[in-house]
């Protein structure tokens, strides 16, 4: 029971055997969709259309170590290979040629991207994929509300249009329209509410199993899991969501975890040091999670991904589109922009009894310094990392300043 989770091992060897099978489908036709992260997939899953999220393809691309391979094929056609390297590594497939380099074959062209327009640099990649042979970028306005809820993850299931504002709503619902017209002309497929309704509920099922995971984990002493385990227990399925696999595999992760905080299982036996770890996952270094858990009893108990399935996802009611309008336009806000952001980390820090964060800050972070500032604010002591997460030119000395980071967090 000490060795990785099973639900790890499961969700990944599931996404590479569902990713052969969708480059099988994309080679006889099957039309692809390149998605961000943030983006409403649900309706790709409801007309049956595979999609490939980009922000998952540069962590397999960074774990594979040819994160920079990618870059150079950027910059060998006049493209920056320093900005936003996590939404810019998907764009460098484009012009892949090996694919026998390619980690695992390689991605297919897609012949619609789609992702909000956020930011000057993520609107120019998205251009760049949309100037490519066959491929169209659908874009989604970036829109933001001045009254600020508080305490929004209590609001979010049931009364999102409180929480986020109807004009808000009201825009990305006419835009999510605007979207399965444009599929529909465009692939044949047909949309139905009653399926669409179907993956729906799924997704909420799946997200009332993250929660209970959530909490088992952040009220258990001492941490059964390492985040490492935890990241693709959890987000594989997220990338499945809406599919009956998806839930059950999320039902599995929460009584695996369940099963080792009863048995008492530690990931650190000698735990000394919870921590948080905000921002995105390492990807270029994955052991840096457990590297100082011998030195320094220090164990990551905190990721962004499953705390924000548990608070972020879950949407109830009678309007299926508008709903899934609510998941998504302010989802952004949920974990950068401030004090959105910013209360929602130090409430996690709390319910998590972390004894400190470690903070990644790349350059295209939003609200970093304002998350930080709540932190310490709240007598959180945080370590800021600047560095990109996948780009391993940028990561030179991260484990020098947590050393001695730890060492000082030890001592008092």
């Amino acid at each position: 029971m000490t060795g990785r989770l099973a639900s790890a091992t499961t969700a990944t060897a599931y996404q590479r055997e569902w990713f052969a099978r969708m480059r099988e489908e994309v080679a006889g036709g099957v039309p692809l969709a390149l998605v961000n992260a943030d983006a409403p997939q649900e309706i790709f899953r409801a007309m049956g259309i595979p999609y490939v999220v980009n922000q998952w393809w540069a962590s397999i691309v960074a774990a594979k170590r040819q994160t920079q391979r990618y870059l150079g094929l950027l910059r060998e056609r006049g493209y920056p290979d320093d900005i936003e390297q996590y939404s810019a590594t998907s764009l460098a497939s484009a012009f892949e040629t090996d694919l026998e380099q390619a980690p695992w074959g390689g991605l297919p062209t897609p012949s619609i991207v789609l992702g909000e327009t956020t930011g000057d640099a993520s609107r120019k990649i998205f251009d760049v994929w949309d100037a490519q042979p066959g491929v169209t970028y659908y874009p989604l306005e970036s829109a933001a509300e001045n009254a600020v809820p508080e305490r929004w993850w209590e609001l979010m299931p049931h009364r999102w249009e409180e929480a986020i504002g109807s004009d808000r709503l009201d825009l990305m619902t006419g835009e999510l329209t605007g979207l399965i017209r444009f599929l529909e002309q465009t692939t044949g497929r047909v949309f139905s509410e009653t399926r669409f309704r179907e993956v729906l509920a799924l997704v909420n099922e799946q997200q009332e199993w993250n929660r209970r995971t959530r909490d088992l984990i952040a009220a258990a002493r001492p941490c059964p899991i390492a985040v490492t385990d935890g990241i693709p227990s959890v987000m594989v399925p997220q990338w499945h969501r809406g599919t009956e696999w998806a839930r059950d595999a999320a039902r599995a992760f929460h009584d695996e975890v369940r099963e080792r905080v009863e048995a008492g299982v530690a990931v650190c036996e000698d735990e000394r040091l919870r921590l948080m770890w905000i921002g995105r996952g390492l990807w270029f270094d994955l052991e840096f999670y457990r590297r100082f858990q011998e030195s320094h009893g220090a164990v990551f108990v905190w990721s962004m991904y499953l705390a924000i399935a548990a608070d972020g996802y879950l949407r109830y009611g009678d309007d299926p589109l508008r709903a899934l309008a609510a998941r998504f336009a302010a989802f952004s806000d949920q974990l950068y922009t401030p004090p959105w952001s910013a209360e929602w980390y130090v409430k996690e820090a709390r319910h998590h009894g972390v004894d400190g964060v470690v903070h990644l800050v790349s350059d295209d972070a939003r609200g970093g310094y304002f998350t930080t500032r709540a932190l310490r604010a709240a007598g959180i002591p945080v370590l800021e990392l600047h560095a990109d997460n996948v780009d391993a030119r940028t990561g030179g000395d991260l484990t020098t300043q947590m050393t001695a980071w730890l060492d000082e967090l030890g001592s008092n």
